[in-house]
């Protein structure tokens, strides 16, 4: 790790040349990828200083047990004792801190939410977990776009696509990927049951033109006039738009906005999106096969999460988490859950980072 740790420095100290070279400061897109390397490994390059200057005072404390003086060598256990703890701690936290980080974290993301098995209360619990994921964007101050919408006779949502615009939205979100559980009474059941309905959730980092290229002779798109519940029309001309990856056979359509132009811009956003995560879904198995166990089909076995009305209590099955404040996470409150998902998949990837180098 220490040999890793100096190479971290060394990179560190080129990177504040480059940053300070003219040619770098005149390409715009090479002075923003070095600064985000930058800071990318400051914390790093921070805490590997205080760690060295912590084992530097060890060794001089050290050299105070030779002294005669009884109550200097006490004074200097003392002192070993408690840098030797600080030790321990910041060598823990550059672990953490050198677990390779996901290329994707900063990234915006695009949420997609399906109604699974249940009928009409799965659209509506569709519809609450929205409205969860939104507030929270919202008290984050980043913005929620709807990229498009089928919505359900009762309220519900039958599907609904949006793009989350924030500064480390994927970090935030990407774990929460997967089929999440509603056990409540519907309004509509007389004898007081309790049914059990389920949702999708799919979330997918942005990608950029540069990342991916579609090319056009690859896609089909088709234009037709956008229609609201129950057939109502919402504009009078040919804006909707629904373009088809011809070799994968990816749909993606798009009618929010009354403009023909940016609901395609939309839609080939949302499929740049899929179609990255379909690549790298095929060029690794063992991915494939996470993913698909977590986002499951949305039938009522395969849940990461359980969304209990009657004891107001949500838990996360990956983690063991059960909290009794179903209400405030529903309207956003979803911090504990966030961090809980975070600590628990940090401490795997660090045990998987020290097998690999044990």
């Amino acid at each position: 790790m220490f040999d890793k740790l100096l190479g971290v420095e060394e990179r560190f100290a080129k990177i504040e040349q480059l940053l300070s070279d003219p040619k770098v400061l005149q390409d715009r897109k090479a002075y923003q990828k070095y600064s985000r390397e930058h800071s990318g490994i400051s914390e790093i390059v921070a805490t590997f200083k205080t760690y060295k200057k912590i084992l530097s005072d060890l060794d001089d404390s050290s050299e105070l047990l030779k002294d005669s003086d009884a109550e200097i060598k006490t004074l200097a256990r003392e002192e070993i004792e408690s840098l030797t703890d600080e030790k321990e701690r910041l060598e823990n936290e550059l672990k953490r801190l050198l677990i390779p980080k996901d290329p994707n974290d900063e990234k915006n993301i695009i949420l997609e939410i399906r109604a699974g098995t249940g009928g009409d209360e799965a659209g509506l619990f569709a519809a609450d977990l929205f409205r969860m994921y939104s507030r929270y964007s919202e008290n984050r101050s980043w913005k929620v776009e709807i990229m498009s919408q089928h919505v359900s006779g009762v309220g519900g949502l039958k599907e609904i696509v949006a793009m989350i615009h924030g500064k480390g939205a994927y970090s935030i979100f990407k774990y929460e990927s997967g089929t999440h559980r509603v056990q409540r009474v519907p309004s509509t059941e007389a004898q007081g049951r309790v049914h059990t309905s389920a949702v999708t959730v799919a979330v997918l980092p942005e990608v950029e033109d540069v990342e991916l290229t579609i090319d056009p002779n690859e896609i089909k798109v088709d234009v037709y006039r956008s229609s609201g519940p129950g057939g109502q029309s919402v504009n009078t001309t040919d804006s909707a738009v629904r373009i088809t990856h011809l070799s994968t056979g990816l749909v993606v359509t798009c009618q929010d906005e009354k403009s023909q132009h940016k609901n395609k811009a939309k839609a080939l956003k949302v499929l740049r999106a899929r179609l990255l995560d379909k690549m790298i879904q095929e060029q690794s198995d063992e991915r494939s096969e996470e993913r698909k166990s977590q986002v499951g089909t949305g039938d009522r076995s395969g849940r990461i999460r359980t969304y209990n009305f009657p004891q107001g209590r949500v838990t996360d099955h990956r983690i063991g988490m059960t909290l009794y404040k179903l209400e405030s996470i529903l309207e956003g409150e979803i911090t504990e859950l966030v961090e809980g998902l975070a600590t628990y998949y940090q401490a795997q990837a660090m045990q998987s980072e020290e097998s690999t180098n044990a």
